[in-house]
């Protein structure tokens, strides 16, 4: 039996809850493409924390939303 456990399914979930509660559902949206590759180089360079993965998401959606406004 084959389980595929993706790493980055709680995060972006997680992630894509809070910014539904700050009220950034469309920014999450919009930058799920560029969210998914930053947290991809997270990984790449060894982070295997989900809380951490969590936590660094939401400062790249927030600060992704502060330098379009």
């Amino acid at each position: 039996m084959h389980t595929e456990i993706d790493i980055f399914d709680k995060p972006i979930g997680r992630i894509r809850k809070m910014c539904e509660l700050m009220g950034l559902g469309a920014e999450f949206d919009r930058k799920l493409p560029e969210l998914e590759t930053h947290l991809e180089g997270l990984v790449a360079e060894g982070e295997t924390s989900e809380e951490r993965l969590t936590v660094s998401g939401l400062a790249f959606v927030k600060q992704a939303q502060q330098g379009s406004a």
